[in-house]
């Protein structure tokens, strides 16, 4: 069975980051915490410490650019998105639970 290639958030890079810089841990320490290669956290950190991305070869996706602080407007859509996702998922998990429910009756 082939890996699938994971991908990380621009914002998770800057929390890993953030969380390298802040915890006084070393490097190992918060890569293995969250999951990731000591390689990618020192990755990130050389990205927005210097704020340019390592060369790459062609075709490879790199570290996305990021704006330091979104517009009012922007921030507002992004929440009415994050809400409805939200709603949606919350009734998913009802849903569920509801079938859970029948499914799991025993006949008599």
């Amino acid at each position: 069975m082939a890996k699938t290639r994971r991908e990380f958030t621009p914002e998770f890079k800057r929390e890993a980051v953030a969380l390298l810089e802040s915890s006084g841990r070393s490097q190992m320490q918060v890569a293995a915490e969250l999951g990731i290669q000591p390689s990618m956290l020192r990755q990130w950190r050389t990205v927005l410490m210097d704020g340019s991305p390592p060369k790459r070869p062609a075709g490879l996706p790199g570290l996305a650019p990021t704006s330091p602080v979104a517009s009012p407007s922007d921030q507002a859509a992004e929440i009415a998105r994050l809400r409805r996702e939200l709603d949606r998922t919350r009734m998913e998990r009802d849903v569920l639970k509801k079938a859970i429910g029948i499914f799991a009756e025993m006949p008599k």
